[in-house]
């Protein structure tokens, strides 16, 4: 019964965080298309100090879109492991760029389609041999956890590192390098995570008719939510101010499902029980979803597609024989002619050579 009851709780967070990516990728259409209404009607832009947003319907059907999507994440952490439903957030991304090209005529080139099918892929893997069993089903045994040897060392490390960076190194270095901001994120965003997946917990035991209101714990794990959280959005609009957002995402995106990949592994010991094969399996996923975040924002200004790699390819046969000429080597369908490199060389530049059953006429022009 445990174990069905283990696998019921997976697919039900596998579910939450799936809808989430939907919700979260489809509220930045409904926004966007809300904001490009009132600029056809000429009200005063947001990026403006406008707030004409306010009276226009789709941008609140949006901003309720990604209010459901945040909910269902929140609500994944407390059924499906952290190894699972953090790395899925490159779902939203994926569903944004798709929606965006049919509904905003926002060009996916063919870098941007690549990206997607991989982003897939790699999810899929993850999926398939992501930990199955949740390793917490208690704030008691969430409170065990916390207290652990290995844990405590790696938050302490995690709370250095942070204050190391906005305290020495971002006044320095954060406005020209990129790396600043975003590892004070990632960092936190380890914690933040913990803190949800604790909250998740509490929520479930409450619905399940258990006090929760009175255990410390509980209120302890929502004021570090708040603090790490604050944190987050702080250094990360900082970032997305200073630097190209096509560059920001991929790499944010990195660093933080790896910074919470490695906590769960020390905090839930979601990888105790998981074979090679799964582990290897679960790295090569998300390796594959980094490389497809990476070809979906690294290159999307680029125009390239099939039809103009064709005509690349057909550019490229046409200027071959020139090229080779000028080379001093000829091509397989010169040479399928009988013409030699010297006869290209030192032909007569206004006759042409004509070769019928072995004869030559030259015939002046």
């Amino acid at each position: 019964m445990g174990q069905d009851r283990g696998k019921y709780d997976f697919y039900l967070g596998l579910g939450l965080a799936v809808s989430s990516s939907i919700f979260i990728g489809g509220s930045f259409i409904l926004k966007k298309k809300g904001l490009l209404r009132l600029a056809r009607k000429g009200s005063m832009r947001a990026g403006q100090g406008g707030h004409a947003y306010l009276k226009e319907w789709l941008w609140w059907a949006g901003l309720l879109s990604m209010g459901a999507g945040e909910a269902a994440n929140f609500a994944a952490y407390a059924f499906a492991p952290a190894t699972l439903v953090t790395p899925l957030g490159a779902l939203s991304v994926l569903v944004s760029a798709v929606l965006s090209s049919h509904f905003l005529t926002e060009r996916l080139n063919l870098h941007g389609k690549l990206g997607c099918l991989l982003s897939i892929l790699g999810s899929t893997t993850m999926v398939i041999h992501a930990p199955k069993e949740e390793e917490i089903s208690s704030l008691e045994h969430m409170a065990e956890k916390l207290v652990d040897p290995g844990f405590f060392v790696f938050a302490t490390l995690v709370i250095i590192v942070a204050l190391i960076f906005i305290f020495v190194v971002a006044p320095r270095h954060g406005q020209t390098n990129i790396l600043v901001y975003i590892t004070i994120c990632s960092v936190i965003g380890a914690l933040s995570v913990s803190c949800v997946k604790g909250l998740g917990i509490a929520i479930k035991e409450a619905v399940a008719g258990h006090s929760v209101a009175s255990n410390p714990l509980a209120w302890i794990l929502l004021l570090g939510l708040v603090a790490c959280v604050s944190t987050q959005i702080n250094y990360l609009n900082k970032a997305l101010d200073i630097f190209n957002t096509s560059l920001v995402t991929p790499i944010y995106y990195v660093f933080f499902t790896t910074s919470v990949l490695s906590c769960s592994a020390i905090l839930f010991k979601e990888w105790g029980h998981m074979g090679a094969g799964d582990v290897i399996g679960t790295l090569s996923g998300f390796l594959t979803i980094i490389v497809g975040i990476f070809l979906l924002h690294a290159f999307k200004d680029v125009s390239v597609s099939l039809a103009s790699l064709a005509v690349s390819m057909r550019k490229e046969e046409r200027a071959s024989p020139a090229a080779a000429a000028a080379n001093g080597t000829a091509s397989h369908y010169d040479l399928l002619r009988g013409e030699s490199p010297e006869d290209m060389e030192t032909g007569p530049p206004f006759e042409s050579v004509s070769r019928r059953n072995g004869a030559m006429t030259l015939c002046d022009h």
